[in-house]
């Protein structure tokens, strides 16, 4: 309650500060650089989600999107639910210029540049480019997780815990030379997660802002019920009568899904998840048996990642018995944020592997469990700081009858179970609007 009642505080405190801008001002101009992938639709709603933030608190506001990727429909999503963003694409030379006509029109144009949220600092020669030219910028709700991605040999991960022991005795010297200017400078810097921030406290004191930020994507609102809706009915799914499931290895096989030959580091990751993958979704398989067989509902197997749809028949579906597979349904194609958001939507709850789908689900109202596997970053203590309480769950502590006891929970009240759900996206919307805020304090009037 404290922790809540401070969010509400500093969140007022902070609008009542900010001067209105004056009547025939100049346009103020955003730079979001963010969309760094479309394989994924956790990375696909960074950007909306902070697209929304900015245009609801700033609406005065133009952005601009510098994007690493928007294929596969993502440009057309974007532009459909944000008619007025300018979209501009290209890299930075050796000698950190712009690299496109457009690009370098944007840089010249625009006030402030924001980094969207991400696993890391998805972009720091570009904030480098940036830093150079002496415009004001800063980041959004990111994770910085100094031993994630196998740094250091670290191939099996931990649990938060074992994770935080080990970052709190790093050396203070572990940040990389080229990258510390780059935080240094930001006029703020907001951590999806308390663990990354009292890592960059701890490695640079003098940092001119850092707070908790959450990941962006909470504000993510895209839907096509209409879409969601016929394939719902194609596959004899009622609303609030079905959970989905989404399933995660733990490390994600890039080199297979980009047809590369694997390196050394990927033969490892891949020794990993052959070892792990049966034993990380027993538990999601015992909790589906347990669901069909004692409501008579139905399962959806989703994916958040393209892999994932065969993934999920694989280890969720294809050893499941047959009076319970008669219940399932499999998503066979991979989609996009607007459609899973808005069968989330209808789903009685979402349990997943990954990340951002509970993300998505929460913002929908629908209740989730998040089960986190040993090689993600710290990036899952955002679940804990969000106070989610027991919907969080270490995988080695996922057995079925764990995650069968909460969803039972859920489904014994939903009620309570979507005013919670409820509860938590507010938190983080609160912290949003925070951040939003503080990116109207850096730029020019």
């Amino acid at each position: 309650m404290q922790r809540r009642h401070f969010i509400t505080t500093l969140a007022a405190t902070i609008a009542a500060t900010l001067p209105a801008p004056a009547a025939g001002a100049p346009k103020r101009r955003i730079l979001l650089r963010s969309s760094w992938q479309t394989v994924n639709i956790g990375d696909i709603g960074h950007t909306p989600g902070a697209l929304r933030l900015l245009e609801k608190h700033l609406p005065d506001v133009e952005i601009t999107l510098w994007p690493s990727s928007v294929d596969r429909g993502v440009r057309e999503l974007l532009l459909a639910a944000f008619p007025k963003l300018r979209i501009v694409e290209g890299d930075v030379d050796d000698d950190l210029k712009p690299t496109t006509p457009a690009l370098t029109e944007a840089f010249a144009q625009c006030d402030l540049l924001v980094h969207g949220s991400g696993p890391n600092l998805m972009s720091w020669r570009h904030l480098d480019a940036w830093r150079k030219i002496g415009k004001p910028y800063g980041i959004f709700g990111i994770t910085f997780d100094p031993l994630g991605g196998g740094k250091g040999g670290d191939w099996e991960g931990g649990t938060l815990d074992e994770r935080s022991a080990k970052i709190a005795v790093l050396p203070l010297n572990n940040i990389k030379v080229a990258e510390r200017p780059v935080f240094e400078d930001a006029s703020f810097i907001f951590l999806r997660d308390t663990l990354t921030m009292a890592y960059l406290r701890r490695q640079l004191p003098n940092l001119r802002h850092t707070a908790f930020g959450p990941d962006a994507t909470f504000a993510c609102d895209l839907r096509d019920d209409a879409k969601a809706d016929a394939w719902m009915k194609a596959n004899g799914l009622e609303d609030k009568k079905f959970i989905c499931v989404i399933p995660r290895l733990r490390w994600t096989p890039y080199h297979t899904m980009d047809g590369k030959a694997a390196t050394e580091a990927d033969k490892i990751k891949d020794a990993v998840n052959a070892r792990t993958r049966a034993a990380d979704h027993a538990g999601l398989r015992e909790m589906i048996i347990r669901w069909v067989r004692e409501t008579g509902m139905k399962a959806v197997v989703c994916p958040e990642m393209t892999y994932q749809v065969q993934l999920g028949k694989e280890e969720l579906i294809d050893p499941l018995p047959d009076d319970v597979k008669s219940h399932l349904v499999w998503r066979k194609t991979y989609w996009l944020n607007d459609e899973a958001t808005s069968v989330y939507r209808k789903a009685s709850a979402v349990v997943s592997l990954e990340n951002h789908s509970p993300i998505l689900a929460l913002a929908q109202g629908t209740p989730i469990l998040f089960v986190r596997q040993p090689t993600d970053t710290i990036k899952g203590q955002m679940w804990r700081d969000l106070e989610v309480g027991d919907w969080f769950l270490e995988v080695d502590d996922a057995s079925g009858d764990a995650l069968w006891s909460r969803l039972s929970a859920i489904h014994a009240d939903p009620v309570k179970a979507v005013a919670k759900a409820r509860a938590i996206h507010q938190r983080a919307l609160d912290l949003g609007r925070t951040m939003v805020e503080v990116t109207s304090q850096n730029l020019k009037s």
